[in-house]
């Protein structure tokens, strides 16, 4: 009779803990799919990559032996926006263009095609970098370049340019 009594003792809590893990997984996964698409679409407005992207801003991500540097010849001398001090200062730079030899773009936009469209990127150069105090520009210029590189992949509409240097750049 003991056995008996013992095996219904444990069906019944075997039952129990099947109907609270049943209510606990209803519970919990439709608030966490919830919570899930939330934050998706929260990365999405903040533009936030959850995957591993081909190619994207950086040259960290193309082989050394793929990228082309496409140089500027001309220094140019920029006048940049009015700072705190309310003074008038300048900059003056040597940009090189690092391309993704590799993408499929390159055919399209390659350093012979750069060189003709040179004056072109050159003005969209300028009126990126006027946009910019002294102050901006000499704490962090690898702002100034992602905000350069952005602008001409959206000039070119394509991400054959990886990267945007500057190989010197003063600033008065």
């Amino acid at each position: 009779m003991k056995k008996n009594l013992l095996t219904v003792f444990i069906l019944a809590l075997v039952l129990c803990n099947f109907i609270l893990t049943a209510i606990l997984v209803f519970s919990i996964v439709p608030t966490m799919n919830k919570s899930n698409k939330l934050i998706t679409k929260i990365c999405n407005l903040v533009d936030l990559e959850l995957t591993d992207a081909d190619v994207t801003a950086g040259s960290g991500d193309v082989a050394i032996e793929n990228i082309e540097v496409y140089d500027i010849e001309d220094q140019m001398t920029i006048n940049l926006k009015k700072g705190e001090d309310g003074k008038d200062h300048f900059a003056l730079l040597s940009v090189s263009l690092s391309l993704n030899s590799k993408d499929d773009d390159y055919k399209t936009y390659n350093a012979d095609t750069l060189a003709e469209k040179e004056s072109l990127i050159k003005s969209e150069i300028i009126s990126v970098v006027s946009g910019y105090t002294i102050e901006e520009v000499k704490d962090n210029t690898a702002v100034l370049q992602d905000d350069l590189l952005k602008h001409l992949q959206t000039m070119f509409d394509s991400k054959v340019i990886t990267k945007v240097a500057f190989r010197d750049a003063v600033f008065q």
